[in-house]
């Protein structure tokens, strides 16, 4: 029996709200199980992730992926030529919003292919914009004397919040993630300011 599996990326984990909002769009596409939803914090020029690679090694010819736009897939149109070829090799239909490619009883139409790759384009184009708009503001800044980044955190300066609950984590009643949850930060951070205060 075929199954339909979703695919939802964000570039930082800050982007919590982001990710959600796919998860519910996909769920609006057909994917019923939060198990048959592959999600993570990556960039969309990277080739190589974790939970693309795991959906990708799942899927089975006459199943389906879904994702709520191209720019989720990949920002490369290179890339994205790779992905058109596995889901005609694979023979399986892939969802980009309302947009449907199905490969599997036939090959992708010239046309197809051709609006695909001009989304691809585009993706890509916004991607080296924005780029290059995040480059110049930061020489500007650093031309007007500004700091870039963000502020370093010292043993002094780390979050009230963090220090309320840090009791809690000390004596058990707390773990790392749900420290993590209530701070709205990752584990990393966490960590870190752990070893700050150590």
């Amino acid at each position: 029996m075929s199954k339909i599996y979703g695919y939802a990326r964000c570039s930082t984990n800050e982007s919590k709200q982001d990710i959600n909002r796919q998860k519910r769009e996909l769920k609006k596409l057909g994917v019923n199980e939060n198990k048959n939803i592959y999600w993570e914090y990556e960039s969309g020029t990277k080739t190589e992730r974790a939970e693309f690679q795991k959906l990708l090694d799942t899927v089975k010819s006459g199943d389906t992926i879904a994702v709520t736009e191209v720019s989720r897939l990949t920002r490369s149109t290179k890339h994205l030529c790779d992905i058109m070829q596995y889901v005609q090799d694979k023979k399986i239909k892939l969802i980009i919003g309302s947009f449907i490619v199905d490969c599997r009883s036939e090959e992708i139409d010239p046309m197809t292919k051709g609006m695909l790759m001009m989304w691809g384009v585009f993706s890509e184009m916004e991607r080296d914009i924005i780029s290059q708009r995040v480059k110049s503001g930061i020489e500007n800044a650093r031309a007007k004397g500004k700091k870039i980044g963000r502020p370093k955190v010292d043993a002094s300066s780390l979050p009230e919040k963090f220090l309320k609950f840090y009791p809690l984590y000390q004596n058990g009643s707390m773990n790392i993630t749900d420290l993590a949850n209530l701070m709205n930060c990752s584990r990393t951070t966490i960590y870190k300011y752990i070893r700050l205060l150590k």
